[in-house]
C-alpha cells in the first residue's frame, strides 16, 4: 500500500471516530456512509475499517492507555483531539508492524488538518510522553 492511502485511511479514520463520539451510530452504518460520501479511490480501505472498527471496540482500553498522559480529564479533551490521539494510541498498542515515528507523526498531520491551531503540539506532547513510557517499559524488559 501507498503511504498516500494509508494517510487518506487515516483522515478518514480520524473524521469517523469523530462522527461516531459525536452520534454513536453503529460502525457499519458510519463505514456504509463514508464508502457513499467519499471518495474513497485512492484510500487504503481495509486500513481505514480496521482504525474505525479497532478504536471503537477498543475505546475504553485506549483511554485508560492514553489518560495518564493528558493534562486534563478525557472528557474535557476536543473532541477532534480526542479521536486523533486514540487513532493513534490504537496504532502504537495494535499496529506494531507501523514504526512509531510514522504514528507520531502521521497523528501530528492529521491534528494540523482537523484540529485547531495548537492541537498539534497537545497531541505531540501527549504522545511523546506516552511513547517515552512505552520505550521505558521495553528497555526494563530487556
Amino acid at each position: 500500500m501507498k503511504p498516500a492511502e494509508r494517510r487518506r485511511a487515516r483522515q478518514f479514520a480520524v473524521q469517523a471516530v469523530y462522527q461516531w463520539q459525536i452520534t454513536q451510530t453503529g460502525v457499519t452504518q458510519i463505514i456504509e456512509q463514508f464508502s457513499v460520501d467519499q471518495d474513497m479511490s485512492k484510500t487504503d480501505v481495509p486500513y481505514f475499517k480496521e482504525l474505525l472498527i479497532g478504536v471503537i471496540q477498543n475505546v475504553e482500553s485506549l483511554d485508560t492507555k492514553l489518560s495518564p498522559y493528558l493534562s486534563r480529564k478525557i472528557e474535557d479533551v476536543d473532541m477532534v483531539d480526542i479521536a486523533v490521539l486514540r487513532l493513534a494510541m490504537f496504532e502504537l498498542t495494535y499496529r506494531t508492524d507501523v514504526p512509531h515515528k510514522v504514528v507520531l507523526n502521521e497523528a501530528i498531520e492529521l491534528a494540523k488538518d482537523f484540529a485547531t491551531d495548537e492541537s498539534y503540539k497537545f497531541v505531540n506532547g501527549v504522545l511523546d510522553k506516552a511513547l517515552r513510557s512505552l520505550k521505558l517499559r521495553e528497555d526494563v524488559s530487556k
